[in-house]
């Protein structure tokens, strides 16, 4: 008997039709540095919980936090006939610009050892922006880590925050250079 070289379905063809689905040139606006390193983070965080759907924008999913990570899932908490396939962590929304929300459960929020690590991965984020020397080089292109549609939309992601700061004049830019460009628009924004 022989083997499917394919067994997931997953070969060039499907990878090009989820990428064209989600093209999306006309709905990106400009977004100064601050708003592009804020959008990443949550972006990956998201994204680095498994799901085994095409997301589609506008639409609500839901967070579970398992003992093999985050899951992210098409029912809502109020849904689950008990348990829950994990603790909730939020609703995350797909944007139309393919980046995404995260609305933490409130619970959460009050939840010491988990906004610490929330603060950690964030911090580390901020030390990468502030060393790399371009802020477009820190951007998802390929994430092997990722699942099949983590991997299509963090790509995505890549394209829409690099459209993004393309359209503000900060790509290609390191951290200093965009956050001054932050400040000179600010300046003349008061200014006018």
């Amino acid at each position: 008997m022989a083997r499917n070289p394919n067994p997931q379905g997953k070969g060039i063809v499907p990878v090009l039709q989820g990428l064209q689905q989600h093209w999306l040139e006309p709905v990106v606006m400009p977004k100064q540095i601050d708003q592009i390193e804020m959008e990443l983070f949550t972006s990956l965080f998201v994204l680095q919980s498994e799901f085994k759907f095409n997301p589609v924008p506008n639409k609500s999913y839901w967070m579970y936090g398992t003992d093999s990570g985050c899951r992210l899932l098409l029912v809502g908490p109020d849904e689950w006939h008990k348990p829950y396939p994990g603790h909730f962590i939020g609703e995350c929304v797909l944007r139309k610009d393919r980046t995404w929300t995260l609305m933490l459960a409130d619970v959460l929020t009050r939840d010491h050892t988990f906004m610490a690590m929330i603060d950690e991965h964030r911090t580390r984020l901020h030390a990468a922006f502030e060393q790399a020397n371009k802020i477009d080089d820190l951007l998802p292109a390929f994430e092997n880590s990722l699942g099949y549609y983590g991997r299509v939309m963090a790509y995505i992601v890549g394209r829409s925050l690099l459209t993004s700061m393309q359209l503000a004049g900060i790509k290609g830019l390191d951290y200093k250079g965009a956050k001054k460009m932050l400040a000179d628009f600010s300046v003349k924004s008061v200014s006018e």
